[in-house]
C-alpha cells in the first residue's frame, strides 16, 4: 500500500513539474484526466494479466468515456507517465512505455496491419511525443527521444534524437543526452526536408546569377527602331 501511495505521489509530482498550469497535487488528482486514465489503466491491466479480459475491456472503455483517452488494457506503462490534456490519445494493446514519458493530446501509439503478436511501438525512458504525432509499428523509440508535433513515425528512432515530418525523418543529436520530456519542448525543432529545399533553392539562385553574368544581353526590337528607314 505504501508503495502504491509513493507511486501516486511521484505521478502527481511529475504533472506538477511539467505543467505550469498545475497549482497543487490535489487539483491534479481530482481534475486531470491523464491521471484518471492511468489509475483506471492500472486496474484494467491487472484484470487483463489475470485473464479477466472482458472486465478489463469494460474498465478501459469506462475510462475512455470519462477521459477521452483510450488505453488498451494490455499496454505496459511505466512510472510517472504524463498525458497532458489527453483528448484523443490512443495507446494500443502491445505498446510498451518506459518511465518519465510525456504524451500530448491526439497522440496515437498504433499498429500496422492485422499481424498478431507485437505490433505496436515501444517507447524508452524520458520520451516526449508532441500533439497529434503518430507512431505506427513494432519498433523502438529510444531513451530521451523527441517526436515533434504532427510527425508520423514509421521506423525506429535512436536515443537522444528528434523525429520530424511526414513521414518522420531523424535529426541526430550525438554526443550529449537531451532530456526533452523535462524541457517540455516539442516545437523548437528543425525540419530536414525544408532545410534541403532551402539549400537547393539557394543553389539554383546562385547558378542563375552566374549564368546571367556570363550571358551577353539580348537586343530587343525597340533598340533597332532608330535605324529603320
Amino acid at each position: 500500500m505504501n508503495r502504491r501511495v509513493t507511486r501516486l505521489g511521484g505521478l502527481l509530482a511529475a504533472y506538477q513539474r511539467r505543467d505550469p498550469a498545475a497549482r497543487s497535487k490535489l487539483e491534479i488528482f481530482l481534475l486531470y484526466p491523464g491521471v484518471h486514465a492511468i489509475l483506471w489503466h492500472r486496474l484494467a491491466h491487472w484484470l487483463y494479466r489475470h485473464d479477466l479480459r472482458f472486465l478489463a475491456r469494460c474498465v478501459s472503455q469506462w475510462s475512455r468515456f470519462w477521459t477521452g483517452i483510450e488505453i488498451h488494457p494490455g499496454a505496459v506503462i511505466g512510472h510517472r507517465l504524463v498525458i497532458d490534456h489527453g483528448m484523443g490519445v490512443v495507446i494500443g494493446e502491445t505498446t510498451e512505455i518506459g518511465d518519465d514519458c510525456l504524451l500530448y493530446q491526439g497522440v496515437t501509439l498504433g499498429g500496422t496491419g492485422k499481424d498478431k503478436g507485437k505490433r505496436h511501438p515501444t517507447l524508452g525512458d524520458n520520451v516526449l511525443v508532441g500533439c497529434g504525432a503518430k507512431i505506427l509499428g513494432p519498433f523502438r523509440v529510444g531513451d530521451n527521444a523527441r517526436i515533434a508535433g504532427g510527425a508520423v513515425v514509421l521506423r525506429e528512432v535512436p536515443p537522444n534524437c528528434t523525429a520530424v515530418g511526414v513521414p518522420a525523418q531523424i535529426v541526430r543529436r550525438a554526443g550529449e543526452p537531451v532530456f526533452y520530456a523535462d524541457d517540455v519542448d516539442h516545437t523548437s525543432v528543425q525540419n530536414p526536408t525544408l532545410e534541403r529545399i532551402a539549400a537547393l533553392a539557394a543553389r539554383v539562385a546562385d547558378l542563375e546569377k552566374k549564368l546571367d553574368m556570363h550571358t551577353a544581353p539580348m537586343h530587343t526590337v525597340d533598340e533597332y527602331d532608330d535605324y529603320v528607314i
